[in-house]
């Protein structure tokens, strides 16, 4: 006989849910007491809150974990047109956090999160405890080769240079994306890219997506307020990296210890979606962390 009443009280039972935010819909995974100290999760490029799916139970035995879908991205309905700028990102992120009663919040960041979790630092200094980053960068020495054609886009925003990033959303520029890098490629789960690729697949999705590569320019246009805001504010600071992601590099990592001395690099042997291959030694990682006394 199951003992559903049991399962429906395990903190680390993920409940998945949707918030009203402006004309957004935002699909959302939760779990953990409602009481415990918060964690956001926010995603990155092409997937969504699917990739903390093994992440979340993890943490969620000592922690409120939520995780949002951007606009563009998931489960999460918006209207159309919408404004397909990193600052809308942030600003739909920041109302969220608000709608559903967040408070004080530790962020982690995954590549696209990190422009958006940074930029929700900047704007609340005081509500974010810490930062976890994983592949999520503010450095230009972290910025990969991967990135020449979006950059030849920014310097020269034409149809030509346009239509050349359509290549990153075909399904098998996705499924590079989760395996470059990777010893043993069987660990990783195919619905996992599958799943990215139908979704960005969806009609019209594909010109956000090239919007949301140009409008990436502005992000690195930030990254010297972010750093100035690691210099100043030194939060607490954990990056956790795939040592082998020509996307972000490692570099980038290192770079955090620059301005925030006291931050912990830990580098895995694995690509750019480093929870695919190491969701059991980040999550423990991040709690350890997480764990420590920051002065509230």
């Amino acid at each position: 006989m199951i003992n559903s009443t049991r399962t429906s009280m395990d903190p680390a039972t993920v409940h998945y849910r949707f918030a009203e935010v402006g004309k957004h819909r935002i699909f959302y995974r939760e779990a953990g007491p409602k009481d415990a100290p918060v964690i956001l999760l926010l995603h990155g490029f092409p997937t969504s809150s699917h990739m903390f799916r093994n992440l979340i139970p993890v943490l969620a035995k000592n922690h409120r974990v939520i995780a949002p879908d951007f606009p563009g991205f998931g489960f999460t309905v918006s209207p159309s047109p919408f404004e397909h700028t990193f600052d809308h990102l942030a600003r739909v992120v920041d109302g969220f956090t608000d709608i559903i009663g967040m408070g004080r919040y530790a962020v982690y960041v995954f590549d696209y999160g990190a422009p958006v979790g940074f930029r929700l630092a900047l704007e609340h200094p005081d509500r974010v405890t810490a930062l976890i980053t994983q592949n999520g960068n503010a450095y230009e020495e972290g910025i990969g080769q991967v990135f020449d054609p979006m950059r030849e886009y920014w310097r020269e925003p034409s149809a030509k240079n346009r239509s050349a990033l359509r290549e990153l959303l075909k399904p098998e520029s996705i499924q590079w994306q989760y395996t470059q890098g990777v010893t043993d490629t069987s660990l990783i789960a195919p619905e996992s890219y599958a799943l990215d690729a139908a979704l960005i697949a969806r009609p019209g999705n594909d010109e956000i997506q090239l919007d949301l590569f140009l409008d990436y320019r502005t992000n690195v246009a930030l990254y010297p307020r972010f750093q100035e805001y690691f210099r100043t504010r030194r939060p607490p600071l954990l990056a956790v990296w795939g040592r082998n992601d020509l996307i972000f590099v490692p570099t980038g990592a290192e770079a955090f210890k620059r301005d925030i001395p006291n931050a912990e690099v830990l580098l895995y042997e694995t690509g750019h979606f480093a929870l695919e291959t190491h969701a059991a030694e980040i999550g423990a990682a991040i709690r350890e962390f997480l764990d420590r006394d920051f002065g509230g």
